[in-house]
């Protein structure tokens, strides 16, 4: 099982199917959209 997580505010975004259990980091495009460029990097 994989989780997707917002880079910004570590909401989790989706669940995939994958053999280990990965948490993968999203930047850009992310459960809310209002994240300002600061609060990304």
């Amino acid at each position: 099982m994989g989780t997707i997580v917002c880079q910004a505010c570590n909401s989790t975004i989706d669940h995939f199917e994958d053999e280990k259990v990965t948490v993968l980091y999203s930047k850009g495009q992310c459960c809310h959209e209002e994240h300002s460029e600061e609060e990304i990097n």
